[in-house]
């Protein structure tokens, strides 16, 4: 009988597409992928990733910041490296013992700073299913305490070589139904 109701529901469900916003900016033109229902599209879901041109650490001090690391909490090259200076916490964030497809998390004065697990190792690549995977673990920290803005890099996009339209598809399916917006930096 449930397997007869799955069909249904899956056969009555409205189909999920992929839309392109584009946003101008002073500097440039951005594409952001949103997936959303079909029949159930609005302005908010438009909005609620975005990109800008511009450093990561102005964003406004109430946002949290998000970017990705191994397992190792290595941070020796790229964002990760300011992220490491800044921030610091480097035995706090091993004491957390999280895997692949976690979140490490630290508070620092008014706002948490999210380390995405995408990789075992430093010198490993993510797969899209791991990013996935550390973005939900993120989605849930976020909605347990109250988090509505995060800022982020091109998550993944750097020296671990994954592609933006992907990524970005998959931020948009993990923080749909969400009232969290997220702001994409770009140098």
């Amino acid at each position: 009988m449930w397997a007869a109701l799955g069909r249904v529901f899956v056969a009555q469900a409205p189909a999920r597409r992929i839309v392109l916003h584009t946003v101008s900016a002073a500097a440039g033109v951005f594409t952001i992928a949103h997936v959303t229902m079909a029949t159930h599209f609005s302005r908010d879901q438009e909005e609620r990733i975005k990109c800008v041109k511009g450093d990561l650490f102005s964003c406004p001090q109430t946002d949290s910041l998000a970017h990705c690391i191994s397992e190792d909490c290595r941070m020796g090259a790229g964002i990760a490296v300011l992220f490491k200076k800044k921030f610091g916490g480097v035995q706090e964030l091993l004491d957390q013992q999280k895997k692949t497809g976690e979140v490490a998390v630290l508070q620092r004065e008014d706002r948490y700073i999210y380390y995405l697990i995408t990789k075992k190792k430093v010198s490993h690549k993510p797969t899209y299913e791991n990013m996935r995977k550390s973005l939900e673990a993120m989605k849930a920290h976020c909605l347990n305490n109250g988090v509505t803005d995060i800022s982020m890099p091109r998550i993944g996009c750097g020296l671990d070589r994954l592609e933006w339209n992907k990524v970005s598809a998959i931020l948009g399916e993990v923080f749909e139904d969400t009232d969290i917006k997220i702001t994409v930096y770009t140098l």
